[in-house]
C-alpha cells in the first residue's frame, strides 16, 4: 500500500548556515504525501497488516499518525480507528483523519493513555496497531537516513531532531547504523514535555508543539541507546525558541513547517553543532493552521484603488 511516499527534498539553509556557522541542510519530510514523516513507516506496516488478514488499523495519535493511519487504511480497504486526546490535536490532522474516513476517538485524556488503550484494545481484537511500537515503522522510517547519505554522498556531522514517542530518532539511528556511518544524533524535546532530558515521565505534558507533547515515550530505550551510541544528546528548547526557529524558518528559508518541527532547529539555535548538520523538519506547516495564523502578521485591509494599493504595499 503505497502513495510514493519518500524521496523528500533535502534543502540548503544558507541563513541558518550564516547564523550558526555551520553547513546546515533542512529534510523536508512535509513533502510526504500526507505531510509528514509517518508516512514511511504507515506504507510498511499497512502492506503488513492487510496481508497478514486485519480487519482495521488502529492507533493513538497527536496527530501525525492519525492522518497517516487514516490515508493508508483508506488506500489498502481497511477500516482506520484513531483515538486522540480531546482537544489536544491541530486542526489540520484532524481534518485529514476525518477526509480519509477513519473514526476518530477524542479520548479525555492525554496521549499516554490512548497508547496505552490501544495496545490492549489490539491483544484484545484482530486489529492492527500501527504506532511506533509496531516494528515495520521503524523499518520504513530508517529510510530517511538513506536518502540523506545518498543526496550528500556521506553521512552528515550531526544530525538535528525533534523527539516525541521517540520512534523517529530510533529508526533514523537503525538507518545509519545499516548505512554504515555514525553521525551525532541531537535530540530535542520540549522543556514542557521533556522526559528522556528530566529522566522520568511527565504525568501532564504540555507544549505549543503539539506533535511532540508526549510525557512518557514508547521508545524511550531505544532513543536513549540510540543517542548514546551516537556520542550525541538529548536537549530541551522552550516554547518560546521552538516559536522563533518556526517564525524564521518560513521567513528566512521559505520552508512552512509545524511547530514540532521546528524544535531540531531551536535545538541547533540554542545549543550549536559543528560541521555539516541536518535538521529535520518532520511535519508541513499546513498540518497546524492556528498557530500559522496566530503568529502571523495581519492582513492589510484596502479599498479597490491604485492609490489605495500603493499606500498598502509601498508603505
Amino acid at each position: 500500500m503505497t502513495l510514493e511516499e519518500g524521496d523528500t527534498p533535502l534543502i540548503p539553509a544558507p541563513a541558518l548556515s550564516e547564523r550558526s556557522g555551520c553547513d546546515v541542510w533542512l529534510k523536508f519530510e512535509g513533502a510526504n504525501p500526507t505531510g509528514s514523516f509517518k508516512d514511511r513507516g504507515m506504507t510498511v506496516a499497512v502492506s503488513a497488516a492487510l496481508s497478514d488478514g486485519a480487519r482495521a488499523v488502529v492507533c493513538a495519535s497527536t496527530g501525525n499518525t492519525a492522518a497517516s493511519a487514516a490515508a493508508y487504511a483508506a488506500r489498502a480497504g481497511l477500516r482506520g480507528a484513531v483515538i486522540v486526546p480531546e482537544g489536544k490535536i491541530a486542526t489540520g490532522k484532524l481534518a485529514q483523519a476525518l477526509m480519509h474516513g477513519a473514526r476518530v476517538v477524542a479520548l479525555r485524556g492525554n496521549f499516554d493513555q490512548a497508547l496505552r488503550i490501544v495496545r490492549e484494545l489490539a491483544e484484545r481484537h484482530p486489529v492492527a496497531l500501527v504506532n511506533s511500537i509496531n516494528e515495520l515503522r521503524i523499518e520504513g522510517q530508517k529510510t530517511a537516513a538513506f536518502e540523506v547519505c545518498d543526496a550528500l554522498g556521506e553521512a552528515p556531522d550531526v544530525l538535528c531532531i525533534p523527539v516525541g514517542n521517540a520512534g523517529n530518532v530510533t529508526s533514523w539511528w537503525r538507518g545509519f547504523s545499516e548505512y554504515g556511518v555514525a553521525p551525532r544524533l541531537h535530540g530535542y524535546q520540549a522543556e514542557g514535555a521533556a522526559p528522556l532530558v528530566r529522566g522520568a515521565p511527565v504525568e501532564r505534558p504540555e507544549t505549543v508543539a503539539s506533535a511532540i507533547r508526549i510525557g512518557n515515550p514508547a521508545r524511550w530505550e531505544d532513543a536513549m541507546a540510540a543517542v548514546t551510541s551516537s556520542r550525541g544528546e538529548i536537549r530541551a528548547v522552550s516554547d518560546d525558541e521552538i516559536l522563533a526557529a518556526y517564525a524564521l524558518l518560513g521567513e528566512s528559508e521559505g520552508l512552512f513547517c509545524e511547530p514540532a518541527s521546528a524544535a531540531s532547529v531551536a535545538g541547533l539555535i540554542r545549543y550549536g553543532a559543528e560541521g555539516r548538520v541536518v535538521c529535520v523538519l518532520t511535519g508541513h506547516g499546513l498540518k497546524d493552521p492556528t498557530t500559522a495564523m496566530s503568529r502571523a502578521t495581519p492582513v492589510v485591509p484596502c479599498e479597490p484603488e491604485l492609490a489605495a494599493v500603493e499606500e498598502a504595499v509601498l508603505a
